[in-house]
């Protein structure tokens, strides 16, 4: 019975040490190293996919990036100078439901590490000196609220001011806000009629879509380019596909509300990998402005 008992004994000190072992290993593993691809469901490691400019290097899936990715990939290192920076949201309507509004924006603040959606300013691309718009998607979904569409329309304005020429990258997909009620909706119009005085004046404006544009803001500026291009295979519309398969209890098209499928439809002028999206863009700067 001795050996019987010994080798028990060895068994459960195994089974403790290896649980052990386990709970040790889980703890030493660090989290946030890889990503998973939601084209391709490749797992694609953090800092590989840094490299790439955050395209999958399997299926060529663009990812998004938060607005000072897209300044330090558009513009020269060094050169953006920001407009605006002090203005932040309001509760005007104090919304609560389902939560409080303003308990929400300090939140997306803290987490977004901005005061709203979007971000302006001026700054060098390939020398030529440009006003620039960024909206980000991590800050309740890129959606357009009062802030939004105030430092748009400034930055339209001092382009038509300055005679630059204006580059708005948007990437947002969560339209007018709804806890601004009207006062979101009219970010739309205001910011169109700015865009056309820039046209009345000759002005010259690059729209560059990218994943995903939808809603209000497709609707209003994103669509208003002088030259509308857009990232490979960005989602871009309106409604989301599953909402509009369910409205009118059809199938869509193969690649539906994708880039290659507005670009054949013609609703954009061009598509752009991301890492020719600078030089690509300032060349067309140049040749379009005067």
């Amino acid at each position: 019975m001795e050996p019987l008992r010994a080798a028990g004994e060895g068994m459960k000190l195994f089974t403790r040490r290896k649980a052990q072992f386990s709970r040790a290993g889980k703890a030493d593993i660090p989290t946030g190293l890889w990503t998973k691809c939601e084209s391709c469901s490749q797992l694609l490691y953090n800092k590989a996919l840094e490299e790439t400019l955050r395209v999958c290097p399997k299926c060529d899936f663009h990812f998004p990036l938060t607005a000072a990715q897209r300044v330090a990939l558009t513009l020269d290192e060094g050169t953006f100078d920001e407009w605006d920076d002090d203005l932040a949201p309001l509760d005007p309507l104090t919304f609560s439901v389902p939560r409080p509004y303003r308990e929400k924006l300090i939140e997306e603040q803290q987490a977004c590490g901005m005061k709203d959606a979007c971000l302006t300013g001026i700054g060098r691309m390939d020398g030529l000196e440009v006003v620039l718009g960024v909206t980000d998607s991590r800050f309740m979904m890129g959606s357009m609220g009062s802030v939004v569409g105030e430092r748009l329309t400034r930055a339209i304005e001092r382009a038509t001011e300055r005679q630059l020429p204006l580059v708005i990258i948007s990437g947002s997909g969560g339209g007018a806000r709804m806890q601004e009620g009207m006062l979101s909706l009219m970010q739309m119009a205001k910011t169109s009629g700015a865009l056309m005085r820039l046209d009345q004046a000759g002005g010259l404006f690059v729209s560059v879509l990218t994943h995903p544009t939808m809603a209000g803001v497709l609707a209003s500026f994103a669509t208003l380019g002088d030259l509308i291009v857009a990232e490979p295979r960005a989602l871009i519309g309106f409604t989301g596909p599953r909402v509009i398969e369910s409205t009118i209890r059809q199938k869509l098209p193969e690649g539906f509300q994708r880039s290659e499928f507005l670009l054949e439809h013609g609703l954009i002028d061009h598509i752009i990998h991301r890492r020719e999206m600078k030089t690509s863009l300032a060349r067309l700067l140049r040749q379009l402005h005067h």
